[in-house]
């Protein structure tokens, strides 16, 4: 019986994710914005504030949302209120930093980790800083353009 190496179990994925929300950051300070569909330049996301290079766009994993309520001892929060751009379900977002994934037309590439900002104490109160941390999410940079919408399919591009 032969196994798999290393390399080839990193490259599997038993599902493709999925975008449940999307938000633009029109400033800095401001609060999120929720809409339906982006559009990614080489630059970022139309309409988001975020500096061009390698935290371009930051992603954060949806199952870790609840891990921060619970962590807060809160029942629930607002994911606009960790102001990271993309929430995806589904997939291990720390399993594919340094690769490219496609959501719609787009490819990114991550890097990461996202660190919490000092921003988490003020907007998710007492220890929201320390809630965060671990379950930030990753950043990425723009490798192609392209458009996606909510519900769009989130997979790791092959062959990179």
């Amino acid at each position: 019986m032969t196994f798999p190496s290393i390399a080839e179990m990193m490259a599997r994925t038993a599902q493709q994710g999925r975008v449940e929300a999307i938000f633009l950051r029109p400033s800095r300070r401001e609060k999120p914005i929720s809409v339906d569909n982006a559009t990614v330049t080489e630059a970022g996301l139309l309409g988001d504030h975020a500096p061009v290079g390698k935290r371009a766009v930051t992603l954060i994993q949806d199952e870790h949302i609840s891990v921060i309520a619970t962590l807060l001892a809160r029942g629930a929060i607002d994911p606009a209120d960790l102001r990271r751009n993309l929430v995806i379900s589904g997939l291990n977002l720390y399993a594919f930093r340094k690769n490219r994934i496609q959501i719609g037309d787009a490819i990114l590439e991550t890097s990461g980790p996202c660190p919490p900002c000092s921003r988490m104490e003020e907007v998710l109160g007492f220890g929201g800083y320390n809630a965060m941390r671990g379950h930030g999410g990753v950043y990425a940079s723009v490798v192609q353009a392209g458009d996606f919408s909510l519900g769009a399919k989130v997979s790791l591009v092959s062959g990179q």
